[in-house]
Order: structure tokens, then sequence, then C-alpha cells
């Protein structure tokens, strides 16, 4: 396993870069971070094992206003190693006797991800064998005994394989659900790392009774079936596990919102340092119980992000800042960098919204200069209104194509031309109203 992920985490900081400009506009300052990051993880697995144990990972604190990429810059780089990622709002966290979620619950989270990843790539690997598996359980239901002649196998197969016998009922063998159990708490089964439903299996073993079903009906349940014969959940669990602890990335987000800005300030202030001093051992190293196994979170990559607008980094408790020593500031979005973000990446939103309008038989091209109106009028409504930063892309392009969408299907035909009169026709009342714009933009 050590060299599947070796092998899944080996670009060089160069190549990730690479990798990360096809998606992100700028932020180069945060790419970098994430870069040597990774290239760290895999130079640590090339040590021997007695010193790979104390190599710890340099987590990274991102500082930066919403929409300027924090989050993206994580994603892509899990993505990209295929490792489990996920993200959380350190906000959602509270100590013991407040309303919230248990800081463990992000562990047990990105877990169950990685057994979702380790599933889904293994059940890809066996899915050749699976189909011809599942075809042949059909054919024999359709021929049962000695009936089975080739000639009528055949016959049969290629009937099969056209869709020709979807509609023939067949007799199938299906496990009875049995007893269903359900919990009234406040807290949920997944809180607890308990998986109660799988453990009552054991003492109501699921009992089998025949169903009468289509071709169609129950090729879903005979593919589950043979899948279940060749996906080993035994495997699934032990290399989830070695993938979670090895290559895992947790973003935690609004890491400020949990920071005291104010010392002489009460109140909910304690509930904030109580969070940090829950995440503390998480960051640090710790063991978690979840209904895979034990998971230590030594090595699993933090990246903490936050605007830091109200409160500095080091308004954060002292341990806990050392346990992220590595800080990047985001660049605010020029309005050089909306024109860039509008057409450069590979699923650039000017390319989504083509292809979205296509389904539908409308050609939409945006013109040099509508570009720049649209980047023109998201830069001056962040700084005017509220800096939201490459999403208030997502706003003003849902109203410049507000109608267009609507019509779509009926009354718009040939190439619509989306240029700089076309974007003012639809945004310049909106944009001179401060009142209006503030609701609407």
């Amino acid at each position: 396993m050590a060299s599947n992920l070796s092998e899944a985490i080996s670009l060089t900081p160069l190549e990730t870069v690479a990798e990360l400009d096809k998606y992100i506009v700028g932020q180069a300052g945060a790419k970098k971070a994430v870069a040597i990051s990774l290239r760290n993880r895999w130079r640590r697995l090339q040590l021997p094992e007695s010193l790979q144990e104390d190599v710890t990972p340099k987590n990274i604190i991102m500082i930066g206003a919403t929409g300027v990429g924090k989050t993206e810059v994580a994603r892509r780089l899990a993505k990209l190693t295929k490792s489990p990622f996920i993200k959380v709002e350190a906000s959602k966290f509270t100590e013991v006797g407040y309303v919230g979620r248990d800081v463990e619950s992000m562990i047990r989270d990105l877990i169950e991800i990685s057994v979702s990843m380790v599933r889904t790539e293994i059940k890809e690997a066996v899915a050749d064998t699976v189909k011809d598996k599942v075809e042949e359980r059909i054919l024999s239901l359709l021929l049962p005994g000695g009936e089975e002649r080739p000639q009528t196998m055949e016959k049969l197969r290629v009937s099969l394989r056209k869709g020709k016998l979807d509609d023939r009922e067949v007799e199938l063998q299906v496990e009875d659900s049995g007893p269903q159990i359900e919990v009234f708490s406040n807290m949920g089964l997944e809180e607890m790392g308990l998986n109660l439903q799988d453990a009552m299996k054991n003492f109501f073993p699921g009992k089998k009774k025949t169903k009468k079903l289509t071709i169609k009906e129950a090729r879903p349940i005979i593919e589950q079936q043979e899948t279940a014969k060749h996906v080993d959940i035994d495997e699934v669990r032990s290399i989830a596990l070695k993938r979670a602890e090895q290559s895992g990335i947790i973003f935690l987000d609004e890491i400020d919102k949990i920071c005291r800005s104010d010392k002489s300030n009460w109140g909910g202030d304690v509930s904030r340092e109580g969070v940090q001093r829950d995440l503390l051992p998480i960051v640090e190293g710790s063991t978690v119980i979840t209904k895979y196994g034990m998971v230590k979170t030594d090595h699993i990559l933090f990246i903490a992000a936050g605007a830091f607008s109200a409160v500095k980094p080091s308004d954060l408790l002292p341990e806990l800042q050392g346990r992220f020593p590595i800080r990047v500031e985001l660049d605010n979005l020029t309005k050089e960098d909306f024109i860039r973000i509008l057409q450069e990446p590979k699923n650039s939103l000017t390319k989504q919204y083509r292809a979205l309008l296509e389904q539908d038989g409308v050609d939409i091209s945006f013109t040099p200069d509508g570009v720049d109106a649209i980047a023109q009028i998201a830069y001056e409504m962040n700084e005017n209104v509220e800096n939201i930063g490459a999403r208030r892309l997502h706003t003003l392009l849902e109203k410049v194509l507000e109608q267009i969408s609507f019509d779509a299907p009926e009354n718009v035909e040939g190439v619509i031309e989306v240029n700089r009169a076309y974007v003012y026709s639809k945004l310049d009342q909106i944009v001179k109203n401060k009142d209006l714009s503030s609701y609407i933009l």
C-alpha cells in the first residue's frame, strides 16, 4: 500500500503547480505551499519506517477573503492525488455543554469518504469480471437445469445484450431485509462511530426469499450480489484506513471564527477557546475510534483557512498556532483576475454556461468586451458592496443570462452574442441603484 500511496503523490512541486494552474487563477503562494507539502509526503514515504513516524506534516493556514480560491486549492490538490478530502467549518464545532458537533466527527467523516473511494476503485477494477458473471447468472435463470444448449444459449446472449429480454420475468433469490431498528437520540449514530444496523445483522441474519422480477429489475440486484463477492470488505477497510491516515486532507474553514478577538470579552469566546482546545489533540496527533477501526491522525494534513479581518492568526491558542507552521496570504482578486477566471481555467464559467445552454440548442458567444464588462462590474461590486471574491461572477452571469436561460427551450435560436452592450442592458440599472444592487448582486 505504501508504494501505491507513494506513486499517487509523486508529482514534483512544479508539476503540482502546473496542474493547479489549469483550474485556479493566480494565488501562486498558496499553490507553492501545498505543492511543497505534497512533495514532503512523498519524501516521507521514501524514508525508513523507523523515521517515517517522526516526520509530521507541515500544516497550513491560508489567509484571505472569501471567494479567492482557498477551498479550491485544497480540493484540487486532493483530487489530483486521489486523497480523501473533507471540508469542515470550524465554527460548527463546540466544546461539551454547547450545541454543536463533536470535533472527532470530522475524522469519522474522512474515513467514510476514504472507504467510499476505495470501494468505488475496487468495483471499477472488477467491473468487467462482474459484468460477465451477471450475464451468466441471467442466462442460467432463463435456461435453468438441463435446458442449457449451446445454440439456444448464444441466441439468448445476443438478445440479452441488445435489451430484447428486459421485460422477461425470472425468479431471483434476494435477501429479506429483516427487522428495522430506529434510534431516537440527540446524537446521530455517526457521532458515536457505531453502526448498529450492521451489528444487528449478526443477531438477525438475513433470510432468503424468492421474488419474481423482470430482467431489467433483476440486473442491478445481481450486479450488487456479484460485486459483493469480489469486494473484500476487510481489504477495503484496511486500504481506506491507511489512505486516510497517510494522505487524508482536512480543510478547516472559518478558523478565524473560533479566535478570541477581545481577551476581556467572555461569553461566546469561552466556547471558541473550547473548540480550539478540542481541535488541538486531533491536529497534534491522536487516535480516534471509528466503526472501521482505530485511526491515527498524526499524518493527516490539516489546511486551515479564514478571512482574519477582525482577528489575527496570533489570536489562536499558542499551542494550536504551533501546529500550523506554514502561513500563506492569498491576494484579493483584481479585474484582470476576473477576466482570466472567466476564460482560462479548464472548466471556466463561460465554458460551463455555453455547454449548459447548448443542451437546448442555444449557442452563446462571450466577446472580449463582454467578458471585460462582467469583470469590471464584479470588481466594482466587490469594492463597493461586499467582497465575495470570484463568487460574484456566478451572481452576475446568472443575472446576465437569466432571460436566455428561461426562454431557451422554446424561443431562442441561433447564436447570441454576449457583448458589452448586452451585459450593461441587463445590469446597468441594478449597478446604478446601490440599494437594489446590494439585494440582487
